[in-house]
């Protein structure tokens, strides 16, 4: 619908486990490794690229493309797919995405796994872009403003956003591999650059959907909806996996959040913020055994 179509897949076991994986961004999309979190025997998985990326189309459209309407396609998928309760697994914009679907359709969620927690606050943005993580990146930050006249130095996204809604593929791009360079770059405690699939085109969409979301402060009604509303997912068990050295969302965040829902399970790992960093992935893989050996797991829950 709105002009858009999306791109879902499931594996594992069709009498599994459901567990939806929620990917970051926006605009990051799913990868194949992103399977590997979910032993096929016992889960049905479910993976899906939001509005505007990876294999949905049309690319790096954001017309009807707000978190409403990513939160609609969620619903979508899990009636579509006959689901009555799953499993949420997001990291990042994921978990951002996961947390307010739960709020909106707790009966419908079993279990949150969440991996470095964003809540879409303007603390978080402006420790990313106003010059909070360039305490500890000064060289890489330098490669973000440079090209800005100094004017425009004071609000970042705005910037962007005008550069990467021009209308000039070219430069669209250029500006676009910027962006995505510094979030990469900063991605990993382990060391070398990580996200996506590297291309030029990759980049550019990533940078025009996180422009348009954080501009637009996720589409939230206030900056504390999440924390505001967290009295509605009482009684859903979860557990956040956070790096302690994420530059990118602070555990500040998760740390937050966990005193604030009293069913998660927070656990920091000395990692920075990607999903394929060692201490996190091996967290994350015990978390989904753990479940899956659980004993309300195991009684025809699903």
């Amino acid at each position: 619908g709105d002009g858009h179509r999306i791109y879902v897949e499931q594996c594992g076991s069709p009498q599994g486990i459901p567990v939806l994986c929620l990917h970051g961004g926006p605009g990051g999309g799913c990868n194949p490794t992103m399977r590997r979190f979910f032993d096929p025997a016992h889960y049905r998985a479910i993976l899906f690229d939001q509005r505007g990326c990876g294999k949905s189309s049309p690319t790096a459209c954001v017309a009807a493309n707000t978190t409403q309407h990513l939160l609609g396609d969620i619903e979508l998928i899990r009636k579509t797919l006959g689901i009555d309760r799953w499993i949420l697994f997001g990291g990042s914009w994921g978990a951002t995405l996961a947390l307010l679907y739960a709020q909106e359709n707790p009966e419908t969620v079993a279990q949150l796994v969440l991996r470095a927690v964003f809540l879409m606050t303007q603390r978080e943005l402006d420790w990313f872009y106003a010059g909070g993580a360039a305490r500890f990146w000064p060289d890489q930050w330098e490669k973000l403003i440079d090209p800005l006249p100094e004017d425009e130095r004071g609000n970042l996204i705005a910037a962007y956003h005008r550069r990467m809604f021009s209308g000039d593929a070219a430069s669209e791009t250029r500006f676009g591999t910027i962006w995505n360079g510094w979030e990469t770059t900063l991605c990993r405690l382990e060391g070398g650059a990580m996200g996506g699939n590297g291309s030029a085109n990759y980049a550019r969409t990533f940078a025009k959907l996180e422009c348009h979301y954080f501009l637009n402060k996720g589409f939230l009604s206030s900056d504390s909806q999440i924390l505001d509303n967290i009295h509605r997912i009482a009684g859903i068990p979860g557990t956040i996996v956070h790096g302690r050295y994420d530059v990118i969302c602070p555990p500040e965040t998760a740390w937050t959040l966990s005193r604030a829902w009293k069913e998660a399970e927070l656990k920091l790992v000395v990692a920075g913020h990607a999903l394929s960093e060692t201490a996190i992935r091996a967290e994350l893989v015990a978390t989904m055994n753990r479940l899956k050996a659980s004993a309300r797991f195991g009684g025809g829950d699903f």
